[in-house]
């Protein structure tokens, strides 16, 4: 459809959970395109609409250049696995700045399409970082505050040095 403007951080939309899905209908396909065509443009791995202010439980995924863009509406992790792993993660939104950062190394994830459908997988990895970091930002956690204090503290400082 339309590449949208990114709300960048330190926005407090960024900090406010984002509403569950309940109509399947051409809006919600609309809004999925948006999003797919912002993360192309932004050229991120993942992103989701409350990237671009709308806060509705959607997310998209495009991990492989080339690869298809992958769609998650009300997406839920409802198993984590107890091992731990740490990817370097960042975000579109917070540019120039990225940190390792600890999340479960497995987990399964239960999520519907745009018609509505239930799905569930299981993934590992950076998929399964991938997940949890755009739950999180569903949830109104932004990455950072997945680092301890003091990295927290050097990110922020590191990101007003940069304009941010």
């Amino acid at each position: 459809m339309a590449v949208q403007p990114l709300i960048f951080y330190p926005d407090p939309r960024l900090r406010r959970p984002a509403e569950p899905v309940h109509v399947f209908d051409e809006a919600l396909r609309a809004l999925a395109a948006d999003v797919r065509d912002t993360l192309d443009a932004a050229q991120a791995v993942g992103l989701t609409a409350p990237h671009i202010g709308r806060l509705q439980r959607l997310v998209v995924l495009r991990l492989e250049p080339g690869a298809e863009a992958e769609i998650f509406v009300n997406p839920e992790i409802v198993w984590r696995s107890p091992e731990r792993a740490s990817a370097t993660e960042g975000s579109v939104l917070m540019p120039g700045i990225a940190e390792p950062v600890e999340r479960a190394a497995s987990l399964r994830l239960r999520y519907q399409d745009l018609d509505g459908a239930w799905h569930e997988e299981t993934a590992e990895g950076f998929r399964a970082a991938c997940h949890q970091h755009e739950i999180d930002q569903l949830d109104g956690v932004f990455w950072i505050e997945r680092l301890s204090r003091l990295r927290r503290e050097r990110v922020l400082k590191r990101f007003r040095k940069r304009g941010g």
